[in-house]
């Protein structure tokens, strides 16, 4: 819980730097875009469609069309918000990611040594398996969307898992070996999971959950990398130089690593 209030906070602070806020707003604006273009030329016929499909159309048998056509309105509006917001998670996984990766590896995670694998190939694929996997949980749920109160807490609990299926793995892609990233997730998945439900959670606010999606791979970022950090021994201060051992890893100066200790000065292998 506590790497998790720490995250949100730094990423709070991060929205101080001009860079971070010119992230945050790129995907809100897109699938602001999307949600207004989807609502013009779909809606109508995603209303008129669910309202013609049980349960709607048993209420409208029972003679009362209107609470039918009620229902079918809300539906239709969150499918609309649904795809505008998916569209904005991949954009923020496989765009604004790296992006926010890159700065704050600069400048807030200097110390922790890239000794991953970065591929845009990987994280597109990752992110649209994750979306993949969010739509069939949706259908598979549907039956228990009947049953009072699950269509409040069903949705943000396939968000928050969708959060932690997308982000999570991006975020440390670049600087953890696949054996830390095994570790940290079998250590951590609670931690990750409940990241995705807060920010799940504040998906949900109407206009605020445009800026959601950016916002959740930022915190991503810093939750992933300090865990990284922590994980391997944290920062060491060597003089003016900050020094960081990274157990199993031995690199050297031509670029190439091998088995045993290694050192990151200043953020550089060496």
């Amino acid at each position: 819980m506590a790497e998790v209030l720490f995250a949100l906070a730094r990423s709070f602070a991060s929205l101080s730097r001009s860079g971070v806020w010119a992230a945050i707003l790129g995907p809100a604006i897109l699938s602001l875009v999307v949600w207004i273009v989807l609502a013009f030329a779909f809606l109508g016929r995603v209303i008129d469609w669910l309202a013609i499909q049980p349960p709607l159309s048993w209420i409208s048998n029972w003679g009362v069309a209107w609470l039918a056509h009620l229902l079918a309105a809300i539906g239709g509006w969150v499918v609309i918000l649904a795809a505008a917001y998916l569209t904005a998670v991949v954009i923020a996984a496989v765009v604004i990611l790296p992006l926010l990766l890159r700065h704050l590896a600069r400048t807030d995670y200097r110390d922790v040594a890239p000794l991953g694998r970065d591929s845009i190939v990987a994280s597109t694929v990752n992110s649209l398996v994750a979306v993949a996997g969010y739509l069939a949980g949706w259908l598979v749920t549907l039956p228990l969307w009947l049953i009072p109160g699950a269509a409040l807490v069903l949705p943000i609990m396939l968000l928050a898992w969708l959060n932690r299926r997308t982000f999570a793995f991006d975020a440390l892609a670049a600087h953890a070996t696949p054996a830390e990233w095994q570790e940290i997730k079998q250590r951590h998945a609670g931690s990750f999971y409940l990241l995705g439900l807060i920010l799940a959670l504040a998906a949900h606010v109407p206009f605020l959950g445009l800026f959601v999606p950016s916002f959740t791979a930022l915190a991503y970022v810093h939750l992933g990398l300090s865990l990284l950090r922590g994980m391997r021994g944290g920062a060491v201060m060597s003089g003016e130089a900050e020094v960081i051992e990274v157990s199993g890893v031995s690199v050297e100066s031509d670029g190439g690593h091998g088995e045993g200790r290694g050192r990151v000065i200043k953020g550089e292998l060496l």
